[in-house]
């Protein structure tokens, strides 16, 4: 995985390796388009993880409606303009990024590849983008920066109903050498999900995508306070035992094994009680609906590091943050996971930006696909894009050379995009660039 150069176009150098590569007879290892990325991660995948990684909300129209937005914009080519020169590069947090991407926080990557955020780590190091850690990993924190060496790297938080977690959380992500703190608001409740309920399927309940929860001294104690009170947190009815049960057991003591709640190894963890109860405490911390504006401001005592907030999607939410003394916005919908028939997120982004005035970052994800994508969102008030199912597909596909050429492709494009639009770098893309289709 070739750092990432975006001396006179980074797509040159790109398209020259694949096509290289392909006198020898080597193909890509992941499909270039969207379409097929997502088919050829499909075959991989077991039909739980497929559905996790890929469901959204209700009838799923929120997640259509974030692709189909970007088509109701085209980019209106220029020519005969000198475009041999281009430069990626942007202003993000007071520090210069290789290029407008970044990786967007997504959780439960064991379900696509078993070295899970580990090997998205290692991609996203090697390309040079910023990666937003996710809270719901299956890897901690501590481990997948070590893959990171001195690259970027920001954390996401799920607001959780204990502050002293919360706070924990962010004091490790400082230790960690995470650059900011990413706190999500539009999961305060678990979306309607209809694949995972056909399915039956919630991988924290199976131990998995918690591990930031159980490497966490302040989550530990709350799960032995549990364990010594003797309550289980739950009127769920007993599970029947079969394979699949005795399966989820042992995945949910493998998660406790080695941890902060069972220090003897999975021998240990399969006979202790904690890692089940730790399963059920996160399940009842995981999210705050009662968190408001004058709680979330505690934030600012408890870091020092720019806060950016995600979920926004009304420009009076976005004016609030900004008088709140957050960094950052983050245009989201969370990929259409939460909210069926929401407002796809290219179509709240210009009102968003259009009212942050440039006093803060405005980032945008949810339905980003390719690089033409990511030249309309910045053409339209975006200051990064995040990117995030197709680098879960590529992990799926290929582990951490599939995430590579995910990110390398959508940089890439993005990179011709900008040059075949008579452009050189983001900063001189603008409305100007577009027209609306139709």
């Amino acid at each position: 995985m070739a750092r990432l150069d975006t001396s006179r176009g980074f797509a040159r150098g790109a398209q020259s390796a694949v096509y290289r590569a392909g006198i020898a007879g080597v193909r890509p290892a992941v499909p270039t388009t969207s379409a097929g990325l997502e088919a050829a991660a499909r075959r991989r995948l077991g039909s739980e993880a497929y559905a996790y990684l890929a469901g959204g909300a209700g009838s799923e129209h929120t997640m259509a409606a974030n692709v189909d937005a970007f088509g109701r914009w085209q980019v209106i080519p220029r020519v005969l303009r000198d475009v041999a020169d281009r430069d990626l590069s942007i202003e993000l947090l007071g520090r210069r990024r290789s290029s407008p991407l970044l990786l967007s926080p997504l959780g439960v990557m064991e379900l696509a590849h078993p070295q899970s955020e580990l090997a998205v780590a290692r991609a996203a190091a090697a390309l040079d983008v910023p990666y937003i850690l996710s809270n719901q990993a299956s890897r901690p924190m501590e481990e997948v920066t070590a893959e990171m060496g001195e690259r970027a790297r920001w954390f996401q938080l799920y607001w959780s109903s204990s502050d002293e977690l919360n706070r924990s959380l962010i004091r490790r992500a400082e230790a960690c050498g995470c650059e900011a703190i990413v706190i999500t608001l539009d999961t305060h409740l678990l979306g309607w999900r209809t694949r995972d309920l056909d399915l039956a399927f919630l991988p924290f309940t199976h131990g998995q995508g918690i591990a930031q929860y159980t490497s966490d001294p302040v989550f530990a104690e709350l799960v032995r306070d549990r364990v010594r009170r003797g309550t289980t947190g739950t009127s769920a009815p007993p599970v029947r035992v079969n394979a699949k049960s005795v399966a989820a057991a042992m995945g949910i003591a493998r998660a406790g094994a080695g941890t902060e709640l069972v220090r003897g190894g999975f021998a240990d963890a399969m006979r202790s009680p904690l890692p089940r109860a730790a399963v059920e405490t996160f399940l009842d911390v995981f999210s705050d609906p009662s968190l408001t504006w004058d709680r979330i401001a505690k934030v600012h005592e408890w870091t020092d590091l720019p806060v950016l907030l995600k979920g926004v999607l009304h420009p009076d939410d976005a004016e609030r943050a900004i008088d709140a003394g957050m960094a950052g916005i983050v245009v989201s919908n969370h990929g259409g996971r939460q909210v069926d028939r929401s407002v796809p997120t290219i179509e709240a982004l210009p009102e968003v930006a259009e009212r942050a005035a440039g006093r803060v970052p405005v980032i945008l994800d949810s339905g980003v696909r390719g690089g033409a994508d990511v030249a309309i969102a910045l053409s339209l008030g975006a200051t990064a894009v995040g990117l995030g199912r197709p680098y879960a597909y590529g992990l799926a596909i290929a582990g951490a050379t599939g995430v590579s050429e995910v990110i390398r492709n959508v940089i890439a494009e993005f990179d011709l995009t900008l040059g075949l639009s008579g452009h050189t770098s983001p900063g001189e893309l603008g409305p100007h660039a577009l027209r609306r289709a139709g």
